[in-house]
């Protein structure tokens, strides 16, 4: 278990050399890799103090130190490395401003964030703002959120597929929905009338396909 330098714990143990005196010697246990380090030694001869000089053992100090750093990636490397599931990447990445506050009204927010795996088309503000004016204002609206909840759904795909599973192939695909996406990936992916313009984007629960256009129920 990692510990704070506070926690640090050490130990001075003795050794009785028979007539030739007493060796001290001072102990260090490493808070990450759990080794002991015998920093020094010291020894009292009987009737009289008599003391070797302290000596670090630079040998061990180095392996101990070597195997902390050498554990420090399998401590943090897991936590930085997690990826962050469909919603939250969305908000990190910025440039769904408009499509993540249409889940929140929408209320699917939890469902995107469960365990799916999903895969997500995902315009970008952009591609919101390619629409009529007025179009998503009202859309927005809470006595138009089923038509809300259709269209973002439609958006929406079950299970992950990443650009590798389609490259070359056409194909309908099941949204959530209920409708089918006309696939086209035999030159670059096209989804319906939209561009992926960027694909692959992994998360915990699935996986963005960035569009340059929102995609409406047939």
């Amino acid at each position: 278990m990692l510990q704070s330098p506070n926690q640090i714990a050490s130990f001075a143990g003795s050794v009785d050399s028979g007539g030739t005196g007493t060796r001290h010697f001072s102990r260090l246990l490493c808070p990450i890799c759990g080794r002991v380090i015998f920093l020094g030694r010291r020894l009292v001869s009987p009737g009289k103090q008599t003391e070797i000089p302290r000596r670090t053992n630079v040998k061990q100090l180095r392996l101990s130190l070597i195997a902390t750093l050498a554990a420090l990636p399998l401590l943090f490397g897991g936590l930085a490395a997690k990826a962050a599931d469909i919603v939250d990447t969305a908000v990190e990445a910025g440039q769904f401003k408009t499509l993540v506050a249409a889940v929140e009204a929408a209320e699917l927010v939890e469902t995107l964030k469960g365990d799916g795996p999903f895969t997500v088309f995902a315009p970008t503000d952009e591609a919101f703002a390619k629409l009529p004016e007025g179009t998503v204002e009202n859309l927005l609206k809470p006595e138009n959120k089923d038509q809300l909840v259709a269209i973002l759904t439609y958006h929406v795909v079950p299970g992950k597929i990443m650009s590798g599973d389609i490259a070359g192939k056409t194909a309908d695909v099941e949204t959530v929905q209920g409708g089918k996406l006309a696939v086209d990936a035999m030159d670059g992916v096209k989804v319906d009338d939209a561009q992926v313009i960027t694909a692959d984007i992994e998360t915990s629960n699935g996986v963005i396909h960035v569009i340059d256009t929102v995609v409406l129920p047939k």
